[in-house]
């Protein structure tokens, strides 16, 4: 397991300042909550002044945001969704090509290992990642919830991170299997990165026109709106099945690309 520790190492950098920015971002606006409920004419004139639009295409017209929850979910789920996506496109589409733009995988591959084991610690490297960033979200959400005298639903509040950790690793699978098939470490994150403020804007474009709602479909973002989630209290199944099977097909593709790949 070498490689899967070599690549921990090397990346523990990065996840060490995205936890901390991410942490820093939920406890400042988790602090501010109390203050901002405190006047409930002034919160009801502040959601009036927003245009209807903007209300649909965040779910405001849907959240209450006079709760810990719906604050959170308005507040704080987007910044980890959004920024969480991108840390994770950002590790993932550089993890595999790397090695050939450093002209290091001639070093790699004369060791007595595979190429399967290969992509198999840095995929494991990269879920590992991603699962230690959500878990720090998750323990300062709940060091920020101390701000508020309110209990939250842990029910609820579970659906919200596992949507959240979904999102993370169906992002960070298909810029794993970029990662494998392109050879350009630039190229690679930058269309990774389209991927990621694409889906975000389809995802906002389908809130705003009814007439563009079929966006939702192709919107990662939209699989896990803060808004469904809590009101409904749980993932849309279809949206379950379609993100675990992007993390599973671009697993099993970037295994078998790999495998076929001519390494200059």
């Amino acid at each position: 397991m070498f490689i899967y520790q070599r690549e921990l190492k090397k990346n523990v950098k990065s996840l060490i300042i995205w936890s901390i920015i991410l942490s820093g971002l939920i406890l400042m606006t988790l602090s501010v909550y109390p203050q901002f409920t405190k006047d409930q004419q002034m919160l009801n004139d502040l959601l009036s002044a927003y245009p209807d639009s903007f209300k649909e295409a965040f779910g405001m017209n849907r959240l209450d945001i006079g709760t810990l929850l719906g604050f959170y979910g308005m507040q704080i789920h987007f910044m980890t969704t959004l920024l969480g996506s991108i840390y994770t496109v950002m590790l993932a589409s550089n993890i595999i090509v790397k090695e050939e733009n450093e002209k290091t995988i001639e070093f790699l591959l004369s060791k007595p290992i595979s190429r399967f084991r290969v992509i198999g610690e840095k995929l494991l490297a990269v879920f590992t990642n991603v699962l230690l960033l959500n878990t720090v979200i998750v323990a300062t959400s709940f060091i920020g919830f101390q701000f508020a005298d309110e209990q939250v639903s842990l029910n609820t509040f579970n659906i919200i991170i596992i949507s959240t950790l979904l999102l993370h690793m169906t992002f960070g699978a298909v810029a794993f299997l970029l990662s494998a098939v392109m050879k350009k470490s630039r190229t690679v994150t930058a269309v990774s990165l389209g991927i990621v403020f694409i889906s975000y804007l389809f995802s906002v474009i389908s809130g705003i026109s009814e007439e563009l709602e079929v966006l939702k479909y192709v919107s990662l973002f939209k699989y896990v709106d803060a808004a469904d989630l809590i009101t409904e209290n749980a993932i849309q199944p279809l949206y379950i099945v379609i993100m675990l099977a992007i993390i599973l097909l671009g697993s099993l593709l970037t295994f078998v690309v790999y495998q076929k790949k001519d390494i200059a």
